[in-house]
């Protein structure tokens, strides 16, 4: 399902809501996944494997960090505004010199070009290959259409010129698990550059994986079988380095054995030092950017150390169970160094009205990651691309209806905090 709904095409993200309406009223054609936000979680798991969906979708011990994320959200309340201008709305932002709502998107069969303008980028999600054959070549090419940056994984099932073809001329970031081996390190980052990655995002979070009651019920690890782990195979200096300890066998010789020597580099049980953010900055010449962080003084450490800006995420309450809300957390990290570094936002991001949220909060631009993978289990790069379409739409008429034009405009005055008795609803 693209952006295409009448003769003239959509003018703005808003009209895709339209569009729905027009071709299930004209065409009778209703939308095969669900615009429900509540309810697609639901189809995903009919239409996914046990395995790939409780993958995607479950967290770390009880779930109380997932739970804690949305409630979060349902303490802000919107302010709306009435009699104000708010069109036509804009969604520009800039992120480390580059302004990214300026390309232009095409629907399809539609020769007039419309302005397709976003604050949001696609998190990093690893092993897509999981959730449907079209993989991370799929959502790189819904991101495209949609013109969303897209953040490739290290977990990718795919490899970097793949994801590069896919993306076009969109813009495209990698995110790093930061392998212990420097020289295998510089060597990823070298190939991320030479395929036209142009923003690094280093999550550090991982290096332990957590409890999760999800995937250890069914016994599901999709790298030690391999699945995930292209970026390592592919790699020269890990191959060369793997072939040199095992007797002249490369990966595809010796897959349990080349896997659980990749998970030793990027899931090493030990994290890297403030100190090794020095040998980052002397394999990447452009921005560097930290996810996972939740405290002020880290935020801190990380401008200290130079670093570009940071993601204010919990890795969706994937890791530390128990662990505080992103979104709790994002006005104090802004207000220590907001000014000074970017700050994006990642963790629990459902709706346009999250997003709407997390900016008045502070944050220059938000990742979404589990509802398009929901979209893409469901429906592979149509489904990722109708639920980050259906998103995009919803933020749209959210900044209409709260009175606000441009999402320069947000701020901490756009919202009010409120807590109500029975304002507990889980996750989704």
């Amino acid at each position: 399902m693209g952006l295409g709904g009448g003769d003239d095409g959509p003018s703005t993200y808003g009209d895709y809501q339209l569009s729905i309406y027009a071709q299930g009223i004209f065409g009778g054609v209703k939308p095969e996944i669900t615009t429900d936000p509540n309810k697609l979680r639901e189809q995903a798991q009919k239409a996914m494997t046990p395995e790939a969906f409780n993958y995607i979708a479950g967290g770390a011990g009880e779930g109380a960090t997932m739970d804690a994320n949305r409630l979060a959200f349902r303490h802000w309340k919107i302010l709306p505004r009435m009699l104000q201008p708010t069109a036509p709305r804009d969604l520009k932002v800039e992120l480390f010199g580059e302004t990214y709502g300026e390309l232009l998107c095409k629907p399809p069969q539609q020769p007039k070009a419309h302005s397709a303008e976003s604050p949001v980028l696609l998190a990093p999600v690893g092993v897509q290959s999981v959730y449907h054959k079209d993989r991370e070549i799929g959502t790189a090419s819904a991101c495209a259409e949609l013109k969303v940056p897209f953040i490739m994984s290290t977990a990718s099932s795919s490899t970097f010129e793949e994801v590069a073809e896919a993306s076009g001329d969109n813009p495209r970031w990698f995110q790093l698990y930061w392998p212990m081996d420097d020289e295998i390190t510089g060597s990823i980052l070298r190939s991320a550059r030479a395929a036209g990655f142009t923003v690094l995002v280093v999550t550090l979070d991982t290096a332990t994986m957590a409890w999760r009651p999800a995937d250890l019920d069914l016994t599901f690890l999709p790298f030690v079988a391999g699945q995930g782990n292209t970026v390592g195979f592919t790699d020269p200096v890990f191959r060369r380095k793997f072939t040199e300890q095992n007797d002249g066998d490369t990966p595809e010789d010796s897959v349990t054995l080349a896997s659980r020597y990749w998970i030793r580099e990027a899931f090493s049980g030990d994290s890297h030092p403030w100190k090794d953010l020095e040998l980052l900055k002397r394999h990447w010449d452009g921005p560097i950017v930290l996810k996972g962080i939740q405290d002020p003084r880290d935020a801190v450490l990380a401008l200290q150390a130079g670093m570009s800006g940071i993601v204010v995420s919990n890795h969706g309450g994937r890791q530390c169970d128990g662990a505080v809300g992103s979104l709790d957390m994002l006005p104090e990290i802004v207000e220590a160094v907001g000014d000074k570094m970017t700050v994006l936002f990642d963790s629990g991001i459902r709706t346009g009205a999250d997003i709407v949220k997390a900016l008045s909060l502070g944050a220059k631009g938000v990742l979404v990651s589990r509802p398009v993978m929901y979209g893409l289990g469901i429906g592979g790069k149509e489904g990722a691309q109708h639920v980050l379409a259906s998103i995009l739409a919803d933020l749209d008429q959210t900044l209409g209806l709260a009175g606000v034009k441009s999402v320069s405009e947000l701020s901490k005055s756009n919202l009010r905090r409120v807590l109500y008795p029975g304002d507990v609803k889980a996750s989704l």
